[in-house]
């Protein structure tokens, strides 16, 4: 279309200087003719300088990638910080030149909805997103949402990764892939490391019954406890939106538990941890990568002092990759990110990372280069992907100490 319109701009502005000349009249039948032909020249010239022109931008297009989640509502957090993390990556990659993919340049976009962190918001965002145009889809944020639009981006044969969406369900087509580690994953590391690094054999626990991403964590920790001769003391359920945990904390409180595993959202976190030390509760938390960003809703830093949890990304590691992208985040949007705003980052330099692997666009062959490439991100090194969508990388662990997060060494 620009192309169309440059074309035209320069044909009718040509056109418009010949009618010019020919109504001044033909005296002098020499100098008309020569003028003529200047006049043709010029307008051919005109031509074909804008079809040059326009050819050398056409190699620069843009390149939209969609995105959703929860921008407004209790998990606003973590969609508000998927849509930051991937906007500091793209104006990274832009600003760096864009993505080459064969002989044109493609500039990176994102259109991002908020899918309030529900199924039919999600579905609703998917279909605003595609008639928008995207090519590739990164998303959703939450587990619920990204099952929700599953079967949609595989009929529609789109390139889906998720940078959070945990559980199993959520790459369960070909064409999906995720940068987060899955719910089983989480569980089975952390009930390892409880074991064989705490040295914990009796463990309590309190998760969300209603919500996929804490109770398949939930199951796949106590079946490894049990598996390792540990004991799970306490198996304590709630629901989402519930606000008072006294009841659970208490028959907690009534075992020799040695530590609470709390595989859940940290707005769940924060009403649970400050009931704890309320009931005077001195039992050590270890939990998920949903704790991340607790610090910034706990009033009171204490409560959750000592806490481990499994969380691929730590904004107070010295590491000059991380240093950049949090001072960059910092400038932005005067907040520190979390490890959703670093999978969302990794996520767009693997779509990065596809669109040169493939030397196309097409969903096809985006989907088929995701086997072949490698992703050197802020959440993992040389992170790669199985068939199957799952990232390989290293779960590491982050502690709360002195009111800050940190890698536990």
């Amino acid at each position: 279309m620009k192309k169309f319109k440059k074309v035209m701009v320069g044909a009718v502005a040509a056109t418009l200087a010949v009618s010019s000349l020919t109504g001044c009249g033909n005296d002098k039948e020499k100098e008309t003719e020569t003028e003529k032909k200047t006049e043709k020249e010029s307008e051919t010239a005109t031509v074909e300088t804008t079809e040059k022109e326009t050819t050398k931008s056409g190699e620069s297009e843009e390149f939209l990638i969609g995105g959703m989640g929860p921008l407004t509502g209790a998990a606003a957090s973590y969609g508000n910080s998927v849509k930051q993390g991937a906007e500091i990556a793209i104006e990274e990659i832009n600003a760096a030149g864009g993505v080459t993919v064969g002989d044109v340049n493609y500039t990176l976009a994102l259109a991002f909805e908020d899918d309030e962190a529900t199924e039919d918001k999600a579905i609703q965002a998917y279909n605003t997103l595609m008639d928008e145009g995207i090519q590739v889809m990164m998303g959703a944020t939450t587990s619920g949402s990204t099952i929700a639009i599953t079967d949609l981006t595989a009929d529609d044969g789109i390139l889906q990764i998720t940078p959070s969406g945990s559980a199993p369900e959520c790459i369960q087509y070909d064409n999906a892939f995720r940068i987060c580690f899955s719910d089983p994953d989480q569980g089975v590391a952390m009930a390892d490391y409880a074991m064989d690094v705490l040295g914990y054999t009796k463990i309590a626990v309190i998760y969300n019954n209603a919500d996929d991403y804490s109770a398949g964590m939930d199951e796949a920790f106590e079946a490894r406890v049990e598996e390792k001769g540990g004991e799970i003391v306490a198996s304590e359920s709630f629901t989402t939106g519930d606000t008072d945990f006294n009841t659970q904390l208490t028959k907690i409180k009534g075992t020799d538990a040695e530590a609470l595993f709390i595989p859940a959202y940290y707005q769940d976190i924060t009403y649970i941890t400050k009931q704890a030390a309320d009931m005077g509760m001195e039992l050590p938390f270890i939990g998920s990568d949903g704790w991340d960003g607790v610090l910034s809703t706990v009033s009171d830093p204490s409560v959750v002092e000592g806490a481990i949890f499994a969380s691929p990304f730590c904004a107070a590691v010295d590491d000059p990759k991380v240093v950049a992208f949090v001072d960059a985040y910092e400038a932005a949007y005067s907040a520190t990110p979390d490890q959703f705003a670093a999978d969302a980052y990794d996520a767009v330099y693997t779509i990065k990372a596809a669109m040169e692997q493939a030397g196309s666009i097409e969903s096809e062959d985006l989907i088929a280069a995701m086997t072949e490439i490698t992703v050197n991100g802020l959440t993992g090194e040389e992170i790669t992907f199985t068939a199957e969508g799952v990232p390989n990388k290293e779960i590491k662990y982050v502690e709360i100490k002195d009111g800050q997060y940190q890698y536990v060494e």
